[in-house]
């Protein structure tokens, strides 16, 4: 594991904290969660549908892609966490999860399936999948999001390949 920058680094100091925190979008006095209108209505949306979706969970497309196979999936109903999933959707993760990972992971070339899960941008439930390439050893464990950050943008075929593909292998349950 190697971070994508060169030595020497200068640590920080924490900044001071801020309390009370700001408000997140999808929070009471935080910004509209937007993502709740469009899982609500995507069919007459005039953005892209997810790559798949049932009646608790949206796989969805990711933007500004460096490795081909990134993805995010979010919650159909607007829930913050998995301490306040309903029974029924928390019970539903795991399935969902291992269907991803072995779509994601037949793309070829990928060596492990990384499951992020930040919770500090929106408070709408998602978490992203991020492939990590085979032989990639440095960006193991938590640097394969650093190093995607810095990488040039996937070819836009090579990513909407393997988004069909994703898909496809949804859509089968496998």
């Amino acid at each position: 594991m190697t971070l994508p920058y060169a030595e020497p680094l200068v640590r920080l100091e924490p900044q001071p904290r801020v309390i009370p925190e700001p408000p997140r979008v999808g929070e009471p006095g935080g910004a509209h969660c937007g993502l709740c209108d469009w899982l609500a209505d995507f069919e007459k949306s005039e953005h892209e549908p997810p790559l798949w979706y049932d009646d608790d969970w949206a796989l969805c497309r990711a933007t500004g892609v460096t490795i081909p196979g990134v993805v995010w999936l979010a919650s159909r109903t607007h829930h913050d966490s998995f301490s306040d999933l309903p029974d029924k959707v928390a019970q539903s993760y795991g399935p969902v999860v291992a269907r991803i990972e072995r779509a994601i992971l037949a793309l070829g070339d990928i060596a492990r399936v990384h499951v992020y899960r930040w919770g500090d941008g929106s408070a709408h439930f998602h978490v992203w999948f991020y492939p990590r390439p085979l032989g990639m050893l440095e960006a193991r464990r938590e640097m394969l999001p650093l190093w995607a950050d810095l990488m040039p943008e996937a070819p836009k075929e090579d990513v909407a390949d393997a988004e069909a593909k994703i898909a496809t292998a949804m859509a089968a349950g496998h």
